[in-house]
């Protein structure tokens, strides 16, 4: 029955009008290395919480695949280990969050994340990638240290998806563009849909989406703080990918290298502070502090 289904999917692609959608199968081989072959480890992570505030909620489902993928390349390799559990977080798990991901307080009762297991798996680690890796970080940091010592990577921020053609940077978009669908807003089906995407190649660089990501982790970066700009000058910076900080009450944006550092610096200089001296702040961001809520090494920088 299933091969005659598949059957009908084939004929329906032939045909302009019609784009068929697979189920996506976890899939724990993905490459064959050659024997001798040098491969690194990485992991994939994804969290389910009882909301969206890292010092308030908790971690109620912790997903994660560790596989090895070769550094050189950025093919995937294949899958070393699955981990997926629940955690109890001690109240009531909000209505409006369960409708989202389908956690009860029954399903936590109870229950607690093997530390030492997320430990063990951790070990020799080179990278752990988060699709929106600035909510999963602060929640696994508070809840396991450990993860501060390690380099993360973002799926969403690391891939520049709009250069590459994509609409959106929504992982349930992006994998139905590879003619997947998936049970999305539970940890390890995100997780292997994460994987997935990682291994395929990209349309305009034609590299592994995977390459790309780690490209960024050899890359200087770093968060320039706006300080001081004049009102009238917040469309042009929200224009530039800016962010406002209402603590801060200051605009800034990420850069990636030296080169676009001194690019931005001087754009500020030219189209900010019109041409006038000012000093900004400019904030390092290596692997093991960059989507955490931790700050870097600050220092003032006069233009």
């Amino acid at each position: 029955m299933t091969q005659d289904f598949e059957q009908l999917a084939q004929q329906l692609e032939q045909h302009p009008d019609y784009r068929v959608l697979r189920r996506l199968t976890p899939t724990p081989m993905f490459n064959t290395p050659v024997p001798g072959q040098r491969l690194s480890k990485g992991v994939v992570l994804d969290t389910e919480t009882t909301g969206f505030d890292a010092q308030n909620d908790r971690v109620i489902e912790l997903g994660m695949l560790v596989f090895e993928f070769d550094p050189i390349s950025g093919m995937v390799y294949r899958v070393l280990d699955v981990f997926d559990e629940l955690e109890d977080p001690g109240f009531p798990i909000p209505p409006a969050t369960t409708a989202v991901h389908h956690i009860t307080d029954e399903m936590v009762q109870g229950q607690r994340i093997d530390d030492a297991r997320v430990a063990s798996l951790m070990q020799g680690v080179e990278v752990v990638i988060a699709h929106n890796a600035a909510f999963d970080r602060p929640f696994v940091e508070a809840r396991w240290p450990l993860f501060e010592q390690l380099n993360w990577a973002c799926s969403i921020k690391d891939i520049d998806w709009r250069e590459e053609g994509f609409g959106s940077a929504k992982l349930e978009y992006l994998l139905s563009t590879q003619g997947y669908f998936y049970e999305a807003h539970r940890a390890e089906a995100d997780c292997w849909a994460l994987l997935a995407l990682l291994s395929h190649i990209l349309p305009q660089s034609q590299r592994t989406a995977l390459l790309a990501l780690l490209e960024t982790l050899n890359q200087a970066q770093q968060k320039v703080y706006a300080v001081g700009s004049p009102f009238e000058t917040k469309d042009m910076l929200k224009a530039r990918n800016y962010r406002w900080s209402a603590e801060l009450r200051c605009w800034s944006r990420l850069v990636s290298g030296d080169q676009e550092l001194q690019e931005e610096l001087s754009w500020l200089k030219r189209k900010v502070y019109g041409e006038r001296s000012a000093r900004v702040e400019v904030e390092s961001l290596g692997g093991k502090v960059r989507y955490s809520s931790r700050q870097g090494d600050k220092e003032v920088v006069t233009i």
